[in-house]
């Protein structure tokens, strides 16, 4: 049974922000006296949860309310240079086409993730934005209330420990892409019902659901966007933007269609099937 509703986080998830915050981290650390984040914590760091990450960076926890608004300023000044990861918006078009409502969970501001989302902004139904007292999970509860879906339909999909944390303890499914701030294996660990090693997994899940060991895989439709990357990169450089807006049309078509395919064959009888007992 396909899922009514899939909650996206934004950075790391569908926002490729992690080099922009390599790049602020420690303007931000020495404006507000927490230590600075060298090039080989880096790997710890994404092993890490959000409270160690908070403990070895020695960061005031009384200070939390004025970083996060001085990290939302920077975010506004650099959306545009934040890019959306390859292969996103076709991911969001197929699964709307699809009748999945799509909502945002985030604790940037609206504003900022409509930003960078562009024009993939317009196929979201709710967002649920800025920092909360309660976290992700009374965040979660309400997107799930306004959406008007029961519990066992939804999804959360996101790139840190925290996303798995804020879905098991609302009730809902989760989902944690490999691409994100947390590494994969700081992930598994947390035993997420499904590990996203690539954008197409998510439509492989959400669609149709992933597979048993929660290692969702889409081999065919990873195969047709390579095919038609393929064709695209051959294409006139100098038509870049039109360029890459049809290539994710014609993915998310390619993706639908498999799918589509997929489901009449299933639904064809078998030899015998119409035999008269």
């Amino acid at each position: 049974m396909p899922y009514s509703l899939a909650i996206f986080d934004l950075d790391g998830t569908l926002a490729d922000s992690f080099p922009w915050f390599l790049r602020t981290i420690n303007d931000v650390a020495d404006r507000f006296g927490f230590r600075r984040v060298a090039d080989e914590d880096v790997e710890g760091l994404r092993h890490a949860s959000t409270r160690e990450i908070l403990s070895r960076l020695e960061v005031p926890l009384w200070k939390l309310p004025a970083i996060a608004r001085h990290a939302r300023r920077l975010k506004a000044e650099a959306a545009a240079e934040i890019p959306l990861f390859a292969g996103v918006e076709a991911m969001l078009r197929a699964l709307t086409e699809d009748g999945v409502q799509l909502a945002l969970v985030t604790s940037d501001s609206e504003a900022n993730a409509r930003e960078k989302l562009g024009k993939a902004a317009a196929l979201f139904s709710h967002f649920d934005c800025a920092a909360s007292l309660f976290g992700k999970p009374a965040k979660f509860r309400r997107v799930i209330r306004r959406a008007g879906v029961d519990p066992s339909h939804v999804i959360a999909i996101g790139d840190e420990v925290r996303d798995i944390e804020a879905a098991r303890a609302v009730g809902i499914a989760c989902g944690a892409v490999c691409w994100g701030y947390a590494a994969p294996a700081a992930l598994r660990a947390r035993e997420p019902d499904f590990l996203f090693h690539q954008i197409e997994d998510i439509l492989h899940t959400c669609l149709k659901r992933g597979s048993r060991d929660g290692e969702a895989t889409m081999p065919a439709a990873s195969k047709l966007k390579a095919d038609i990357s393929a064709v695209f990169d051959l294409a006139d450089s100098g038509r870049e933007t039109d360029i890459a807006r049809d290539k994710d049309e014609m993915i998310a078509k390619a993706i639908r269609d498999e799918h589509s395919s997929e489901h009449q064959q299933k639904r064809q009888p078998r030899p015998g099937d119409d035999r008269r007992s």
